[in-house]
């Protein structure tokens, strides 16, 4: 009988098995991403780890918006919103534009909203 992995159910490598792991392994050593830039990613997708700023992001889906409309909006303090903007600015997912002494806020680029889309998609797939 095969031992099962404790944590997936699947069969486990068992110790007197023959195949080797190794080509494959190095292949995907050789694909795999450095430490620092896994840092980055893992980094990144935290910044997606707030609702705050995930319905921040949906709103300039449609509009560039100062912090007041966006506080308006989500019905929070223009503080937390500052807060998270800063956040998301920092992260380069959102960019500021100022018109007299309003700061408007757009999202960075495409890929931000792709990154959300996909994974709306994918929480919403049946």
């Amino acid at each position: 009988m095969t031992e099962k992995d404790q944590t997936s159910g699947t069969p486990a490598c068992a110790a007197e098995d023959t195949h080797s792991h190794a080509a494959l392994l190095e292949e995907i050593r050789h694909e795999l991403p450095d430490d620092n830039t896994l840092y980055d990613l893992a980094d990144l997708f935290k910044i997606f780890g707030d609702t705050t700023r995930v319905k921040i992001l949906y709103a300039l889906f449609e509009s560039e918006l100062c912090v007041c409309a966006l506080a308006e909006l989500l019905d929070v303090s223009q503080s937390a919103v500052s807060h998270q903007l800063r956040v998301l600015k920092d992260a380069e997912l959102v960019t500021r534009r100022r018109d007299g002494k309003t700061i408007y806020y757009s999202l960075a680029d495409e890929h931000v909203r792709a990154i959300i889309e996909m994974g709306f998609e994918h929480i919403t797939e049946e």
